[in-house]
């Protein structure tokens, strides 16, 4: 069994895309997921099957909750090792003095050059800054995520990929429901 995480794109935000994570729950195991668990309202789901290929996972649930919700949500479908890559990886997290309320990460679904970094243009939202590394764009927002135009739309359109923002909170709930699967 291989336990895969699917990010959900934007559901339940906003009143648009309503999904109660209990149903999709359901919708899951009903299409042979096992273990299944969500983690707050924004979608994220954690999924066990003898599928390996992520892409594979991702397309099942996206077909399955379309199907049964009617919504037409990207997902980006990560490992445990994507998530320990963050900390690992994050330049931002090694400042002396990181404002981790100000970290997030954009999960995308490919694996990007780092030389992506320059068709993102970030130096058009100073004082925001991003770092790539493989599917992942580590962010630092200078005042919030909210007040930027540096989002996901705007990463998805310059980099032609699919991306899923989280912050930094939610992905170190992430990796510590990971290893507390693997311990069960």
């Amino acid at each position: 069994m291989t336990t895969h995480l699917a990010l959900l794109r934007g559901i339940n935000v906003s009143g648009h895309n309503m999904i109660k994570m209990e149903a999709l729950k359901t919708t899951l195991e009903n299409i042979g997921f096992q273990n299944v668990q969500t983690y707050i309202q924004s979608g994220n789901v954690f999924v066990d099957t003898d599928e390996d290929n992520a892409s594979k996972v991702g397309f099942l649930i996206k077909q399955e909750i379309f199907k049964v919700f009617g919504h037409e949500v990207p997902i980006v479908v990560i490992s445990k090792e994507d998530l320990e890559a963050s900390f690992k990886n994050n330049p931002y997290l090694k400042e002396k003095d990181a404002d981790i309320k100000k970290l997030y990460v954009a999960f995308v679904s490919i694996a990007l050059r780092s030389e992506s970094i320059n068709d993102l243009k970030i130096s058009q939202f100073k004082p925001d800054e991003a770092s790539i590394d493989g599917n992942r764009i580590f962010i630092k927002y200078a005042v919030g995520a909210g007040k930027t135009r540096f989002d996901q739309k705007y990463i998805e359109k310059k980099l032609n990929v699919t991306a899923t923002i989280r912050n930094w909170n939610t992905v170190t709930q992430l990796l510590k429901i990971y290893e507390e699967r693997q311990e069960a």
